[in-house]
């Protein structure tokens, strides 16, 4: 190699290594201004570059975001479908419900229909076997009292509403004479053989405040009347709806 070309090397090796001998030469070759620019150039570049790797790695992190918020909406949709499809099937249910709900209404009518047929004959059953029975009464050497307290004591304890050792009798309570009486269960009733007005079911309800009153609880009230006029007998039943009185009237005379 000649000492020309070893000092070429030299200086190219110096002008890479060397920066102040770089600008030396440059500023010699009036160069130096534009040296400097491009060094800044170069270092801006490398602030773009690093800015860039930046924006792509944030560019990155919200595509990921955006593919997990797709996710987690698709993930929604899905619970909307399937609330959807329970909502239908909870309507169905309650359609079905409300179906049932009315068939069962539609049932009790008939059977409160037919429970108050029922009642229709039976009141009219023991009417009947009242006014029929009161007349034998008569016969058998027993008063109209005597006949219904031996014939309702009879039925309560068939069907259970008093024990078997229970008996309606003619009681006093306060002095006052009550002629169907039972303490335990408390009954407060009446029987009389004619009623022309509301008299009788008014003179049973002074009786039963008497007996509330000295037992402190409410008694069965019960009204029998062998026959009864008829204007009479329509407020007797509206006072007895009222007050809770069971009332048995065997025959209705105009």
């Amino acid at each position: 190699m000649t000492k020309m070309e070893s000092l070429k090397k030299e200086i190219l090796e110096l002008l890479d290594r060397d920066i102040e001998f770089r600008y030396a030469v440059a500023s010699y070759l009036g160069l130096l201004e534009i040296l400097k620019r491009l060094d800044n150039l170069a270092e801006e570049q490398v602030k773009l570059r690093e800015e860039q790797v930046k924006l792509t790695e944030e560019q990155v992190r919200l595509s990921k975001e955006q593919v997990r918020l797709r996710e987690e909406q698709t993930k929604i949709w899905k619970e909307i479908d399937m609330l959807r499809e329970e909502q239908i099937r909870l309507r169905e249910d309650f359609n079905r419900m409300l179906e049932v709900i009315k068939q069962l209404q539609e049932g009790q009518i008939r059977m409160e229909k037919r429970v108050y047929s029922l009642e229709k004959r039976f009141n009219s059953l023991e009417a009947a076997m009242i006014s029929g029975f009161g007349e034998l009464s008569k016969f058998a050497g027993l008063t109209f009292e005597e006949f219904v307290r031996k014939f309702l004591t009879a039925g309560m304890r068939k069907s259970g509403d008093i024990p078997e050792y229970a008996e309606l009798v003619r009681g006093f309570v306060n002095g006052e004479e009550i002629n169907l009486f039972l303490e335990e269960p408390l009954i407060v009733g009446e029987a009389t053989s004619y009623a022309e007005t509301a008299d009788e079911i008014l003179k049973l309800l002074r009786k039963v405040e008497v007996a509330r009153a000295k037992y402190f609880r409410e008694p069965r009230k019960i009204l029998v009347i062998l026959s009864a006029k008829r204007e009479a007998s329509e407020e007797i039943r509206k006072i007895a709806e009222e007050k809770s009185i069971e009332v048995i009237i065997g025959k209705i005379i105009d």
